[in-house]
């Protein structure tokens, strides 16, 4: 009898390639993250806003995230997620945003963060969510998202009326000649581009699987332990920062 009960979320089987891929952003992502934390302490000197070795990590870092999330999606989909569990899953990274906000707002004031990648994460979410079933269309419309950076600096400089757009307001959107004054900013364009890339790709991937679940796992032990890590992304992100500031506090101390 129970055999005929459906499987729980918790049962269904994980993609050892996607979590591991997205682990490996986080284990890069806290590097990173550590040199910035060094940077502020005065330990090394660097600019992190300018400096193409920095800039670049960054686009790599968060760039490979947001693919994850869109082969996660679409796993998700491909599982039977319904829209309670979305629901559920995106109100812990709305949450969680907001906790990213008040946190950047004490500790660096008009600079705080008040779009970051969980902010954009929370829109891009919903947006390729309701997209899914637009097969092919997610290529072209994800080379459009990411042009539309190039294509909105272009027009701005040319039509000075459209200057408002680089007012806070509207910066969610990321048509935006200039750079905000922040501590991080992932507006929806172009990076909703790179998030349909990450579900278009995956979902043909699923569609030329003809049994997925045997090929979810692997046997090596580096790349299970980024699975691990990458399938608790948020609390890792969450807590990955606090304890890098609280163990160099403490360096300090001793």
């Amino acid at each position: 009898m129970a055999r005929h009960l459906p499987k729980l979320h918790s049962d269904l089987p994980r993609f050892d390639a996607v979590d591991a891929l997205r682990g490996f952003a986080m284990a890069w992502m806290t590097a990173f993250h550590f040199c910035f934390d060094l940077n502020q302490a005065g330990y090394i000197h660097q600019n992190f806003y300018t400096d193409p070795v920095w800039t670049w990590q960054r686009t790599c870092i968060l760039g490979l995230f947001l693919l994850c999330a869109g082969a996660g999606q679409a796993i998700a989909l491909h599982q039977g997620q319904t829209w309670p569990r979305f629901w559920r899953r995106w109100a812990q990274i709305a949450g969680c945003a907001l906790l990213v906000s008040a946190g950047s707002a004490l500790m660096f004031g008009k600079s705080f963060i008040y779009f970051g990648v969980l902010h954009g994460m929370a829109v891009m979410l919903l947006l390729v969510r309701l997209t899914a079933g637009w097969g092919r269309w997610l290529w072209p419309l994800g080379v459009l998202a990411v042009a539309s950076k190039f294509i909105a600096a272009h027009a701005i400089s040319t039509w000075p009326v459209l200057d408002f757009l680089n007012d806070p307001g509207w910066n969610a959107l990321g048509l935006i000649s200039r750079l905000p004054v922040t501590q991080d900013y992932v507006p929806v364009l172009p990076w909703l581009g790179v998030m349909w890339w990450g579900m278009a790709l995956c979902q043909w991937w699923l569609n030329r699987q003809k049994t997925p679940s045997e090929r979810t796992k692997t046997s090596a032990a580096p790349v299970r332990a980024l699975a691990l890590l990458g399938r608790w992304s948020l609390s890792y992100y969450m807590l990955h920062q606090p304890v890098l500031l609280a163990g160099l506090w403490l360096f300090k101390q001793v």
